[in-house]
This record gives C-alpha cells, sequence and structure tokens, in this order.
C-alpha cells in the first residue's frame, strides 16, 4: 500500500525552544522518503517519528544556515551506520558546496553507503524524472543563496469500472487496454477519465518572490515558513522571510489544498495567531500551523 505523508520533526527558525525542535520534514511518497533541511537534532527526531535510516531516498537542503542544515552531519552519518542498502541523492545549493562538504565529513566514520551529490544551481532546474514524480528546484530570495523544491506526480488516467463493464472489458484485457490504448474497438479515453497527478512544494526561508508563487501553484500540499506574524512584516522583509499572511495569500491565490505553516520565530509562543492570520488573509483551504513530530497526509485526489 502506497503512503503519502508529511512527517514534520521540527518547527523552530533560528533556535529551538522548549516546544520546538530546530527545521526538518520528511515527505514518504510511495516507499520513497525525501529529507527536507535537517538542523540540530533531525537524527533523534527521526527515532521519536518513527522514521528509520532506511526511508530516507533524497536530502534536500534549500540553504546553508544551520538552523536548515547542521543535521546534515549526523543523518549521513547514520545513514553508514545502517547500512542503508540504496544510494541516497543529495540536492543542496552549489554555491554551498563547501558546506555541504565540511558536513559530510564532520568527523571520522566509515562510509558504507553511496551518497551521490547532485547540487542545484541557476534560478530553476529539473533534479530528477522517475516513474513517480519530478522533482525542481527555484530559486527564492534570502541573505544567502536558497533554493525551494517542487514534486509533481505525472498526469494519468483513472480507469471507470462501469465503462469497462458496459463494454464487457475484464481481467486481462483490461491491462492490454491500458497498455496498448485501445482494445476490439474500444479507445482508453472512453473508459477512462483524466486524473491530475499530485503536488507537493516546499518553501522556506525567503521574501515573496516570483519563485514561491511558481513552487505553489495548484499544491496539493504546500510546506511553507512563516516566520513572522504580520505586524513584523518589515522585520520579516528585512531578513528575508515571510509573514503569516503572506504566506496565506499565496497559497490561496495559488489554489493550493492543504497549507502548513511552520518555521516560526522563538519570539512567538501562542501559534494560534499564525492560524488567525492565515485565516484573515483569504486562504479558506485546510489548514495545518506545525508541530513537532506530527504527521500530515497528502490530500487524496480529488
Amino acid at each position: 500500500m502506497s503512503v503519502r505523508e508529511l512527517v514534520i520533526l521540527g518547527t523552530a527558525s533560528q533556535v529551538p525552544t522548549r516546544h520546538r525542535n530546530h527545521n526538518g520534514y520528511v515527505l514518504l511518497w510511495d516507499g520513497e522518503g525525501l529529507l527536507f533541511d535537517p538542523g540540530e537534532g533531525t537524527q533523534r527526531q527521526m527515532l521519536r517519528a518513527g522514521v528509520a535510516a532506511h526511508d530516507l531516498t533524497r536530502i534536500c537542503v534549500t540553504h546553508f544556515h544551520g538552523d536548515h542544515s547542521l543535521g546534515l552531519a549526523g543523518v549521513i552519518q547514520r545513514i553508514n551506520l545502517d547500512r542503508v542498502p540504496h544510494p541516497v541523492t543529495a540536492h543542496y545549493p552549489a554555491s554551498g558546496q563547501r558546506f555541504f562538504e565540511r558536513l559530510r565529513y564532520a568527523t571520522a566514520y566509515k562510509e558504507t553507503v553511496k551518497l551521490a551529490p547532485e547540487p542545484v544551481s541557476g534560478a530553476r532546474q529539473v533534479l530528477a524524472r522517475t516513474k513517480g514524480y519530478e522533482l525542481t528546484a527555484r530559486r527564492l530570495s534570502h541573505p544567502v543563496e536558497s533554493y525551494g523544491y517542487r514534486l509533481v506526480e505525472p498526469d494519468g488516467r483513472r480507469i471507470l469500472p462501469g465503462r469497462l463493464a458496459e463494454h464487457g472489458i475484464a481481467g486481462p484485457d483490461i491491462g492490454r487496454l491500458q497498455r496498448e490504448g485501445s482494445f476490439n474497438g474500444v479507445t482508453l479515453d472512453e473508459v477512462s477519465e483524466f486524473r491530475r497527478g499530485q503536488r507537493f512544494a516546499f518553501i522556506m526561508d525567503t521574501r515573496l518572490c516570483a519563485g514561491v508563487h511558481e513552487l505553489a501553484e495548484g499544491c496539493d500540499l504546500l510546506v511553507i515558513e512563516s516566520t513572522f506574524t504580520d505586524e513584523d512584516q518589515v522585520l520579516a522583509t528585512e531578513h528575508g522571510h515571510l509573514t503569516a499572511g503572506q504566506a496565506a495569500r499565496v497559497a490561496a491565490e495559488s489554489g493550493v489544498r492543504h497549507l502548513v505553516l511552520t518555521h516560526f520565530s522563538q519570539r512567538y509562543d501562542d501559534p494560534a495567531v499564525f492560524e488567525r492570520q492565515a485565516r484573515a488573509a483569504g486562504f479558506e483551504g485546510e489548514l495545518t500551523v506545525a508541530r513537532d513530530l506530527t504527521r500530515v497526509p497528502v490530500p487524496k485526489r480529488a
């Protein structure tokens, strides 16, 4: 059975608090696990959340500020300690290659797993095309080079059992129809309907920019930073961040189905304010104000 869900490991920006670990998010997607922005403590949070090193197939780092990357050393060493039986690919800004290398080899350990570095550069880049998804990166606006990530499942067709029955198609003939596009004069279009692929995006430290909207467009699940409340918008812009209202307006304008707000400044201890401001900004879809060690399913197809 395929699983598509987001595991939230940490939700704090800059410094952790008593209730918020540094960043860390794992997207489980049909047998793959994409780890985003492993901050300090990620290895322990994975243990608490029930995510194993064996679950990880990709690591995606948005930028090399510590709260988004200092957990890399521990995670990479754990992948090797547990002898993960498959290669793991690492994506990160190419401009931060020296930071990646320092974290990868922060201390001595035995390398047992193939870790494949695939850095990101340019305004946008297609990172992977697999049978299950296309993964792309888009540059954002932050004091250091930062990228957001977008995962899109290919569009497909949904078979309609009633129409198959009307045409007397059953058993192995269904597979033949799907492979060849027609069977006994009946086309695939006659017994199926269009199914849009699911879409996920991960947007961390950034000001409002074209990349934010491009990544968020039409997402079923959008994970986006809302470091500040709307009252501190000037401060947010100055430091290269978003407010709750800004993030929610992006989601509303982009047709997002489920919005996850995260990466909260330690100055705020009431998470309810982020929800209030997101609703006031006009977002009417499903909304999660992220908490450590919670799971958010990717919404079922409409």
